[in-house]
């Protein structure tokens, strides 16, 4: 019996050892191939990284470690921000769309509190024609229908998606541009490839599905990895009364903007 000990043990550590390989071999087998993004994607970080003031875009990008400035040759001019997990995967994202063809062209990225105020201002007092040329301030008294009118197609300020860093405007400002020639073939390749670099359209075209919230905005892309988490907390912490400090602020609750514009996006991207 003593004599057949050595020669189990010598079986045991074998066959751990297989089992061990055969394991590894197994991981190396699953892993996704360098440079994609899958779908659904494990990015997480830890519960509560992100305070209300992140959601309502009360920082400074250009002076927040988890961002990073957009080299020029990705946008159209100097000066942009974006989330550096959200930026890494939007230029393996670039490369692969420039391999089939196909050039992405960051028109607008990050923008804060402060930038969004200036945006939504100029529209309230009329120093910024909203579609078809029309001054508000002229046309539309209400609060309430004004600031509607403004929801079309811009975020009040403490509610826009720009405020994560995780949001991007490609290309053009206009869906007429991405139905036909050059457009139309950026936005069937996004459509088809978006989702491998964890990219997502938010703004799809209104149905019974996506009743509420802004116009369909092809040119607007989201990195749902990141963006889902802020969804999460901008439900769970984010209230009308806390929106404050511009003009027509005061509709926000009556109008509901979290819920049916916070929240009012493509299921697709909540997951």
């Amino acid at each position: 019996m003593f004599r057949l000990l050595p020669v189990i043990l010598l079986c045991l550590v074998a066959c751990q050892s297989e089992t061990t390989t055969s394991s590894n071999t197994t991981v190396e087998a699953a892993t996704v191939p360098k440079g994609i993004v899958p779908k659904e994607t494990k990015e997480e970080l830890p519960q509560d990284t992100f305070s209300l003031d992140y959601v309502m875009g009360k920082f400074d990008p250009s002076k927040h470690p988890d961002f990073v400035r957009i080299e020029s040759k990705y946008a159209d001019r100097e000066g942009l921000f974006l989330r550096k997990d959200a930026y890494n995967s939007f230029k393996k994202m670039h490369a692969a769309a420039q391999a089939d063809g196909i050039k992405l062209v960051i028109r607008s990225a990050t923008r804060n509190f402060n930038s969004q105020k200036r945006i939504w201002e100029a529209k309230w007092t009329g120093q910024r024609k909203v579609e078809n040329g029309e001054n508000l301030a002229k046309t539309t008294p209400i609060a309430r229908e004004r600031a509607l009118k403004i929801l079309r197609y811009s975020s009040m300020p403490s509610t826009s998606r720009h405020h994560w860093g995780t949001d991007i405007d490609l290309n053009a400002f206009t869906n007429d541009y991405f139905e036909k020639g050059d457009g139309k073939k950026l936005y069937e390749w996004l459509q088809a490839n978006g989702s491998l670099y964890g990219y997502c359209q938010p703004y799809t075209a209104k149905n019974d599905a996506r009743p509420d919230g802004y116009n369909e905005e092809k040119w607007h892309w989201s990195y749902i990895p990141i963006a889902k988490q802020l969804s999460r907390k901008a439900e769970k912490a984010l209230q009308n009364e806390a929106i404050t400090g511009f003009k027509g602020a005061e509709s926000a609750t009556e109008i509901d903007v979290v819920r049916k514009y916070v929240l009012g996006i493509n299921k697709g991207c909540l997951h």
